[in-house]
């Protein structure tokens, strides 16, 4: 079979997945026609008298239908409720404004150019995964700023750029759902994964942003190493061997507007921004020490009534603060030596700027919170779980087998529903439940979902990050097409998912915590 043909087999494949994903609503759309969905089959359900019995309770619940009496006076009476109440709210949004300072402040950026520029020219690769798979601190800010950073970075030290580029694309984006450090993610996944939880009899461990801290932190040390690995051995020679020029083959003009997309941002750093950064790792460093001595003193209130912290304990209730207070202190501290930082009003400025970025997700929380709400009130979420989970078991398909089918369902879906947040809220209503009735802690199934979550989000044309990738490539390769960003990062998918599908695997079978005070199975 000559390449001629695979590649034009390649492209309609590729075409392919993008009519098909353009026909698939936006997410507030899709939740919308889901929310009538449910509303209407519950109303059937209750009609023909459907009941479930949740494993291990003696009461039998029966299907609530929405458009019945009760239903809508539900509805009406809680629709404020349901949003206010939408569990994501209450942990992500504070978060957010503590990341907002911290990179508003220039903080968070000063740090990626540090890491890049004190990196080796032999290193560089590893820095970049390693900047990419932890940048999701930064949310999808880390799609625009980490490329072109790390390309400019490449290109300074005799590498090809094209190599930083989609390399620094394909570490943020194929790791996005794991990191070293608890951020917003993690308490957004955590909100969703408890409001489910809330129907089973036996919810299980409780989750909360740290319950998949311990695996978050393995996967993202092996993803950002095998990131690095990609672009030094795989990429960046591919990139040779075809020619792709080093230097750029477009002028500031013709490029699309790439230029101005990332003008005034480059690779070095002000002595006045390394000597804020230093002094915000000081106060990171002070912070977190003293929060240690605040939990590790006789007594300390944050301990649990037995003296410890497992498997709850009001120091994992806190987590919100911590990691709100580990992120704004240092913020406000590099700012005020940097100069971003001028007076107490900046902070609420910074707040605001932060929460205007969130905007969409604001409005997608209120369809979502709507759903999730109807979901638990109907009882049909318990009625699939059920239904699923014997399901299961007829077929015998109650262990590993299972988790990996749960895998490729998640890595499919996220090819057309590139929001975390709403793919997550799908697949949480039906999912959590179900494995928890064959037997596995909801904080796992949020473990594993997180390898579907990231991997293939970046090889497809419905991520509107790729138009951005797309754009700044054309600056090397005027010709470039979305077939030749997808071809090139198709390795990244395919190895990530992998390995981090090998790394839950070892977590599951040693049965190993995936997080403080969360298992894996019940």
């Amino acid at each position: 079979m000559s390449t001629a043909t695979t590649t034009t087999r390649a492209d309609r494949f590729l075409a392919g997945i993008e009519r098909a994903g353009n026909k698939l609503p936006e997410p507030f759309t899709l939740f919308l026609i889901l929310f009538g969905f449910v509303a209407v089959a519950s109303t059937f359900m209750a009609l023909a008298g459907t009941s479930v019995r949740m494993p291990g309770s003696d009461e039998v619940t029966e299907v609530n239908g929405f458009f019945t009496a009760e239903g809508l006076t539900w509805f009406t009476e809680n629709i404020g409720a349901n949003y206010i109440g939408f569990p994501p709210l209450v942990t992500v949004l504070p978060i957010l404004l503590a990341v907002g300072v911290a990179e508003k402040s220039g903080m968070l950026a000063t740090a990626i150019r540090t890491t890049f520029g004190s990196a080796p020219r032999w290193a560089l690769p590893y820095a970049v995964g390693l900047v990419g798979v932890l940048g999701n601190v930064m949310s999808d800010t880390a799609f625009i700023v980490i490329p072109p950073l790390a390309a400019m970075v490449f290109r300074a030290a005799g590498r090809h750029p094209v190599a930083g580029l989609l390399g620094g694309f394909a570490a943020a984006g194929a790791g996005y759902s794991t990191n070293i450090l608890v951020t917003s993610i993690d308490a957004l996944f955590a909100g969703i994964t408890s409001s489910v939880a809330e129907i089973l009899p036996n919810p299980g461990d409780p989750v909360n942003p740290v319950s998949n801290w311990y695996y978050n932190i393995v996967a993202a040390i092996f993803l950002a190493a095998l990131a690095g690995f990609l672009i030094d051995r795989v990429l960046e020679p591919r990139l040779v061997r075809q020619g792709v020029p080093v230097d750029r083959s477009a002028t500031d003009e013709d490029d699309g507007g790439a230029a101005a997309a990332d003008e005034g941002v480059t690779a070095d750093t002000t002595p006045r921004e390394r000597r804020a950064l230093v002094v915000a790792v000081v106060v990171a460093l002070v912070t977190a020490a003293i929060m240690v001595l605040a939990v590790v003193l006789p007594g300390s209130p944050w301990r649990n009534e037995e003296g410890g912290f497992l498997p709850s304990s009001p120091l994992l209730s806190s987590i919100v603060f911590i990691v709100f207070t580990l992120f704004i202190v240092p913020g406000i501290a590099y700012g005020k030596v940097a100069g971003t930082v001028t007076s107490v009003a900046d902070v609420p400025k910074m707040f605001g700027q932060a929460l205007k970025d969130m905007v969409g997700f604001l409005v997608i929380a209120f369809v979502l919170g709507q759903f999730i709400a109807l979901f638990n009130w109907t009882g049909i979420g318990s009625w699939i779980a059920v239904t699923g989970a014997n399901g299961l078991e007829s077929i015998g398909l109650t262990g590993y087998g299972a988790i990996l089918g749960f895998l490729v369902v998640a890595s499919l879906l996220n090819l057309f529903i590139i929001s975390g947040s709403s793919l997550w809220t799908l697949m949480a209503a039906v999912f959590v439940p179900m494995f928890a009735l064959i037997g596995y802690e909801p904080g796992f199934t949020q473990a594993a979902f997180r390898v579907g979550d990231s991997a293939t989000q970046i090889i497809t044309p419905l991520n509107p990050y790729m138009i951005v990738l797309l754009t700044f490539l054309r600056r090397w390769e005027p010709d470039a097409g979305l077939g030749t960003v997808m071809a090139r990062l198709l390795p990244f998918t395919v190895c990530f998912w992998l390995v981090w599908a090998a790394i839950l695997t070892v977590f599951f079978f040693l049965d190993l915590p995936i997080g403080p005070g969360n298992g894996i199975f019940l």
